[in-house]
């Protein structure tokens, strides 16, 4: 079960590491005003998942049920902030899938949302690994399937 989680964190990860890159790509850092999503929340989750996942690399290596409890607390500021991003970007999505957006943004002169980027895939497949890896690293936590 711990190689399992290890796999989903892993995905993801990957997931977020893309939307995270698209963020930064559509000027989330060069743009504070236009997006629903602040930096200090938007890197503070990744940092956070990074170390989360490290402490768990290091509780599959040393098999120390301590780790795989660091790992499991560690998720949960990351899985709050995550369900912060989600709550502050739908209304963005629904924004975006509206008639005549662009022209209205463009006529007040403000700069689309980076996150108005994000395909809802991604940030779907996201949100699903990611709860698949906080339940995999606490029935690991607590010694199920061992």
């Amino acid at each position: 079960m711990g190689i399992a989680a290890l796999i989903f964190w892993l995905l993801t990860a990957g997931g977020g590491f893309f939307l995270l890159g698209t963020w930064i790509a559509k000027g989330g850092t060069r743009q504070p005003n236009s997006t629903q999503l602040p930096a200090p929340v938007l890197f503070g989750h990744f940092l956070l998942a990074v170390a989360g996942l490290i402490v768990w690399i290091v509780y599959l290596v040393v098999d120390n049920t301590a780790w795989a409890w660091i790992a499991f607390v560690l998720l949960i500021p990351v899985a709050l902030l995550g369900f912060t991003m989600l709550v502050r970007w739908i209304p963005t999505y629904r924004e975006r899938s509206a008639a005549g957006t662009v022209e209205r943004r463009s006529a007040a002169g403000t700069a689309e949302p980076p996150e108005k980027h994000f395909p809802v895939a991604v940030v779907a497949a996201h949100g699903v690994f990611a709860v698949t890896t906080v339940v995999l690293v606490f029935l690991t936590a607590l010694g199920v399937g061992s």
